[in-house]
């Protein structure tokens, strides 16, 4: 297929290599000019078409990919997208973004013909590299037989999740529980250090037992080092937060836990660790003193 990719950094960068790899014509555009930037030659040497602009990429694509920050990015896309892409396309969007800005979005596509996929990704950039993402996607049903081939380039649990805005839906509800469980380690951290263990110890255990999870594995890690060089960064986990709880609101659902990740993160970004790793809500903890941990 003629697939168009906007978005090439951390995430968008392998997964626009897969699809090149997979035998489809690609075009691509970045806000930073891939001309200035090594990746470049990986995907021009091989074929890929360089874009001077978001519309130039819609008027060669039957399908544009696009990998970019948040809500405000999308939709500023979109806005020049829409204008270029020709009925019966369609903009794949694997960004996590707010689900109203996605049904939003999908609303004003359908004026034109066109139909909006959200589509977030897990798995970060590990699984982006290894095709091993988890792809939670909102659409038509009747998108299945067409985006299927692309999913599979991608990653390996593809979930049709249901109606547009039920992707983002499904990815608030992944970050809700991730990153509750980061506060968790850090917590645990934060509890075994106030009573004089070794929480390098403590990770190893509780690894083995049922409390043994991904986030654990990978978070404990960074926390037990000391290490907040960012694997993830936090400002990234704030920012889906944000959205996490306005979609409760909206939809009138209690978050109690979610409340009080919520305000940690916000402690997190007020302390200026934004740019590092989100393991760094162990540092928000020890700023609050040993009286707040009971």
């Amino acid at each position: 297929m003629n697939i168009g990719f906007i978005g090439l950094g951390g995430m968008g960068q392998p997964m626009a290599e897969h699809l090149l790899a997979a035998g489809h014509a690609l075009t691509v555009w970045s806000r930073r000019s891939l001309k200035t930037e090594a990746s470049a030659d990986f995907l021009l040497e091989r074929g890929a078409r360089w874009a001077e602009s978001p519309t130039e990429l819609a008027r060669h694509s039957e399908i544009v990919c696009t990998n970019v920050t948040g809500s405000v990015d999308v939709a500023a896309l979109a806005a020049q997208l829409i204008t270029a892409l020709k009925p019966g396309s369609v903009h794949l969007d694997f960004s996590t973004i707010a689900p109203q800005t996605a049904r939003e979005l999908a609303l004003r596509y359908a004026e034109k013909g066109v139909d909006f996929v959200d589509a977030p990704v897990s798995g970060g950039t590990a699984g982006a590299r290894a095709a091993t993402l988890a792809i939670m996607w909102g659409g038509k049903s009747a998108l299945a037989e067409r985006l299927d081939p692309l999913f599979a380039c991608l990653g390996k649990t593809i979930v049709h999740a249901g109606a547009s805005g039920a992707g983002q839906v499904a990815k608030a509800c992944n970050q809700l529980v991730m990153v509750a469980a980061i506060e968790a380690t850090a917590e645990a951290a934060r509890l075994a250090a106030a009573a004089g263990v070794d929480f390098n110890k403590v990770w190893q255990a509780l690894q083995g037992g049922s409390a043994g999870s991904r986030v654990l594995e990978f978070f404990g890690a960074k926390m037990a080092a000391r290490d907040f060089a960012p694997g993830v960064v936090a400002r990234l986990h704030h920012k889906d937060f944000v959205m996490v709880m306005a979609e409760a609101t909206r939809q009138g659902v209690p978050l109690p836990v979610g409340a009080t990740v919520m305000q940690q993160l916000d402690g997190l970004m007020a302390a200026g660790w934004g740019t590092e790793d989100t393991s760094r809500l162990l540092c928000v903890l020890e700023r609050a003193g040993p009286a707040h941990l009971i």
